[in-house]
């Protein structure tokens, strides 16, 4: 492409006459007697070769332009798509995600375009087919996307996840075999802590059959509790935490599931092992910075550490979830 422009260049800096001289020479020379040559030439040819020459600066005019921008957009770092479990409304998900991957993406010098979507069924469609480059999920969802399509987790919370069981504080159950046959609302069929996980143990351990409902996000599984439309909801301890008193104050924990490592960032293995490290690294380092710290608290990596598939998640494949697991269109 440089020899081209270099040629273009060339071309455009003649004079329009200098460039007609040219092409008459090269005309002159190889088809016809001098006298004859100049004759046609400003009869037949010289309107013909103004026009031509006219059009070929054109061309290169164009030339140069396509290798002004096609240049650098090829040289330039392709921005990763960074799809966030949709565990609150989009508004919430935009507010809380794009400071964070904007500092992210300042200090790591790896553009990052955040992805939303609106309802996990469609995040883990797209997720079991590799399409988002990042990804932050829940730990089972890790297990589902490193057999399905090589996801690596980066980093994720110190803090563990414990899925929670809530009803109403006035409820009178005690236990969670209080609620045999009763709705029991959940944000997802494979929220881990918050139902996938949730549902196993209460068939598995607690022996009992309940009635699930799915609501999308974990806070339509508080207001659901709180107005009486359901018994109990699952959720996790770490969401709860983000609720204002005014709903906290509302409800009570019946039952609390083992702790487990939280939800990952993770990367698909086409990204770069360099895009990797400098993105990880730039989140870890986030930690010693005071002012980061409401960017961290808010995508829940308050404490962030590397994570490792196979301390960190590879222990969920024991659990044997699959049979609780849940694919649906919507």
């Amino acid at each position: 492409m440089a020899t081209i422009c270099s040629a273009v260049i060339k071309l455009i800096g003649m004079g329009r006459m200098e460039l007609l001289q040219k092409c008459f020479k090269v005309f002159a020379s190889r088809t016809t007697p001098p006298g004859e040559a100049i004759r046609m030439t400003s009869t037949t040819l010289l309107p013909w070769l103004f026009a031509a020459t006219l059009r070929l600066q054109w061309l290169g005019l164009f030339l140069v332009a396509a290798a002004t921008y096609a240049e650098p957009a090829a040289q330039g770092a392709r921005s990763l798509t960074v799809a966030v479990v949709p565990q609150f409304t989009a508004l919430q998900i935009h507010k809380d995600w794009t400071p964070f991957l904007e500092r992210v993406s300042h200090d790591s010098g790896v553009p990052l375009t955040l992805k939303i979507y609106p309802t996990i069924p469609k995040f883990e469609a797209d997720v079991l087919k590799g399409v988002p480059d990042l990804v932050f999920m829940n730990p089972y969802h890790q297990v589902m996307a490193r057999r399905a399509a090589g996801y690596l987790p980066l980093v994720r919370d110190s803090k563990p996840l414990t899925g929670i069981l809530l009803v109403r504080r006035d409820n009178s159950a005690q236990t969670p075999k209080d609620l045999a046959g009763a709705k029991v609302v959940f944000p997802a069929p494979n929220a881990f802590g918050a139902s996938l996980y949730m549902r196993a143990l209460l068939a598995e351990q607690e022996r009992i059959r309940i009635e699930p409902a799915y609501v999308k996000t974990h806070p339509n599984v508080f207001r659901q509790v709180i107005v009486g439309e359901a018994v109990a909801g699952g959720t996790i301890n770490s969401v709860l935490q983000r609720e204002p008193p005014t709903v906290i104050e509302q409800l009570r924990v019946l039952f609390e599931t083992p702790a487990v490592a939280p939800h990952p960032l993770a990367a698909h293995p086409r990204v770069a092992a360099a895009q990797r490290k400098a993105v990880a690294e730039a989140i870890l380092k986030l930690r010693d910075d005071a002012t980061a710290a409401p960017l961290l608290q808010a995508v829940q990596m308050a404490d962030p550490v590397a994570a490792d598939y196979a301390r960190d998640y590879r222990p969920l494949e024991q659990l044997k979830l699959e049979k609780y697991v849940v694919t649906e269109a919507e």
